[in-house]
């Protein structure tokens, strides 16, 4: 390969990860800024503690629903120009849920939800299309960014609400700002490139008959709805513990901040064992022992460590969730279409978590019966780590399918 070939394939390659770290530090922080937000959006709009649960529960529902229609959209546009796309949707829908009542809140959310939903299925692709040898790593790269975006957003907007004077518009809004950032400069640095081809269409239908596909979005469902838990519910859980409003909300950050960890341990244990069903019933079982620390170890101390592990077995869970959508494909137009069917059918999956939560919660008053609820999570998702963490992939298992 020549000098000048080697050359741009390093630029193309920078800006590639350019993009995807940009796009990650803006997907998660419009979910983890509305729950240490909810009280104040309760008060000043006179909403009930159903609008809540409806507001925290709508963006998985759109993280399923509008994540079936990423595929095609990368298949006409490219990654690239699809990533862009979204932070301009992002864009929007963070300024229209800040400026009116009730309904531009939820009307906003939705916009949002679709932005990342298609985001989420277009990055997984893109890394294996550019850097195919290396998904754990690069996939470790783009959840470290996202949690630590998430996790600024959970741990600044009660504190900026107060200096600002403001229950909830303008720090809600000022979530926008990170996004217009990256938006500008991901523009920047792809101005110029040539327009990457569009991506080759999969046979994604497929998919829906393949056992292998079905585990590994199992395994993506469960571990996102006790994510969705923890976004949610968590500040909730914690004052019921005896922690205050703010350090509610600070526990949120600190628990979305140590996922960083978690993420950064998967391309180190995926490197070093090529089965990774261990590694998901090992995870599954952290996060059942974080939950029922939370809920039940002495407070504070026992609290706030429960609130760490909490966060690093997540952080794992969710890097090895979108990691094995990589190693379980053979390309990048399977992958992608493997991220489609388990992010839409997952987070589908994944909302009824926090909604029953809430249900169970209003239903009893108490912590002890959804407690049991998540830790039967915990147990289903052992069991589909055990199935989606074998060592094959998805072109064996079509063809034995249709054998």
């Amino acid at each position: 390969m020549s000098t000048g070939v080697r050359g741009t394939a390093s630029t193309t390659a920078v800006a590639t990860i350019v993009l995807i770290v940009l796009t990650a530090l803006a997907l998660r922080t419009p979910f983890t800024a509305v729950a240490p937000l909810l009280e104040g959006i309760q008060r000043d709009l006179g909403v009930s503690t159903t609008f809540g649960g409806v507001l925290t529960t709508l963006p998985v529902v759109c993280l399923g629903v509008f994540a079936f229609v990423a595929p095609r959209l990368r298949q006409r546009f490219g990654d690239e120009r699809v990533l862009l796309g979204c932070l301009v949707v992002l864009l929007v829908g963070n300024s229209v849920r800040a400026l009116g009542p009730a309904w531009t809140l939820l009307a906003g959310t939705v916009v949002v939800g679709a932005g990342i939903a298609v985001a989420n299925v277009a990055v997984p692709g893109l890394i294996k299309r550019d850097f195919a040898e290396r998904v754990p790593v690069l996939t470790a790269v783009h959840t470290v960014c996202m949690t630590l975006g998430g996790a600024l957003a959970a741990s600044l907007v009660v504190p900026v609400g107060r200096a600002l004077d403001s229950a909830w518009r303008l720090p809600l809004g000022l979530v926008a700002v990170p996004v217009l950032v990256a938006l500008l400069i991901g523009a920047a640095v792809l101005r110029g490139r040539p327009r990457a081809a569009a991506a080759p269409a999969t046979g994604s239908a497929v998919l829906w008959r393949v056992p292998l596909a079905w585990q590994v979005t199992a395994f993506m469902g469960t571990q996102s709805s006790m994510a969705y838990v923890v976004f949610g519910w968590l500040p909730t859980m914690v004052q019921a513990r005896g922690l205050s409003p703010a350090a509610a909300g600070f526990a949120l950050g600190v628990q979305a901040a140590v996922q960083a960890v978690g993420s950064l341990a998967v391309p180190l244990l995926c490197r070093r064992f090529r089965d990774q069903r261990g590694i998901a019933v090992a995870l599954a079982a952290l996060i059942a022992l974080g939950f029922a620390g939370v809920l039940l170890a002495p407070a504070p101390g026992g609290v706030w460590t429960a609130v760490v592990l909490l966060g690093v077995a997540q952080g794992a869970a969710f890097g090895l969730a979108v990691t094995l959508f990589g190693l379980r494909s053979p390309d990048s137009s399977t992958t992608a279409a493997l991220s489609g069917m388990a992010q839409g059918a997952g987070y589908l999956l994944a909302a009824a978590g926090p909604l029953l939560i809430g249900l169970l919660r209003d239903l009893t008053g108490g912590w002890t019966a959804p407690l049991v609820l998540l830790l039967g999570i915990c147990a289903a998702m052992a069991v589909a780590g055990l199935l989606a963490g074998r060592p094959v992939q998805l072109d064996r298992s079509a063809r034995d399918a249709s054998a």
